[in-house]
């Protein structure tokens, strides 16, 4: 089936051949320690006392929910990267065997994706992945920009330096990720220093959708997927640095402009 051929390069750690364990948000997971992977074996067990004659041990089910969980970090990196072609339909079986599950964790996190807007239900087929337009993506950089620049503006000039220079590890981040001109970690890294940020606010309701908007100006341009060039990727990680830099000298003019500058589409 086209489009498949590279799933199985995402695996890293986990079920079969291809399912990868996410790691903690905002970590660069190309240089940290492998996340541990869920336990394949459903025989294993657990003690609530040390082991004795008399001590029964109680068995630990496999969580399926955590399965699912890795099944759908897996799909959003293989949309981001392109390597689930805007356009095409992709049956849960297949995609199960790929990753060496059963389908229906496959089938729960498509349904995930497809509340999220990346892929549609086709009846008795599937899930087709979404195809973008660069107006659609336009229109989602719009709204990200009323959302997430007038907060930030705010921010900049309450936060203390320090709670700013806080963030800059997740800033490299994403910047080590974009060097490696590594679109699916880049995503996640620049997730999660947008995320940090607006969590400064101490809105919930704020991140959960900001957060939401981000993601899915993240899936592929139809026409264009996978086509995201390093250099693009190095210059939206260098746009965070610099925010951080203007943030932490109280430079309010120049977040201003940098703000501008990462959302094109924002008019105040």
């Amino acid at each position: 089936m086209g489009g498949l051929s590279g799933l199985g390069r995402l695996g890293r750690a986990g079920y079969g051949d291809g399912l990868r364990v996410p790691q903690q948000a905002g970590v660069d997971r190309g240089t940290g320690p492998a996340a541990p992977a869920v336990p394949a074996a459903r025989g294993e067990h657990v003690h609530d006392e040390p082991a004795g004659p008399a001590a029964a041990p109680v068995p630990r089910p496999v969580r399926r929910h955590s399965v699912r969980g890795q099944i759908l970090q897996a799909l959003r990196d293989a949309l981001v990267a392109g390597e689930l072609v805007p356009g095409e339909v992709y049956s849960a079986p297949a995609l199960a065997e790929r990753y060496g599950v059963s389908a229906t964790p496959v089938r729960e996190a498509m349904q995930q994706l497809a509340t999220e807007g990346a892929v549609e239900v086709v009846l008795n087929r599937g899930f087709r992945v979404t195809e973008r337009t660069p107006r659609e993506l336009a229109e989602l950089a719009e709204v990200r920009a009323l959302v997430e620049v007038p907060v930030v503006l705010r921010l900049a000039r309450t936060v203390p330096a320090d709670r700013w220079a806080a963030l800059r590890p997740l800033a490299d981040a994403a910047s080590r990720a974009a060097g490696r001109g590594d679109r699916a970690h880049y995503a996640d890294a620049d997730r999660a220093f947008h995320r940090a940020v607006l969590a400064l606010a101490g809105n919930d309701q704020l991140l959960a959708v900001a957060e939401d908007l981000h993601r899915r100006a993240q899936w592929p341009l139809v026409a264009a997927a996978g086509t995201t060039r390093r250099a693009e990727l190095v210059a939206d990680a260098a746009e965070h640095s610099a925010l951080l830099d203007a943030l932490i000298a109280e430079d309010t003019e120049t977040v201003t402009a940098l703000m501008r500058q990462h959302y094109p589409g924002w008019r105040d």
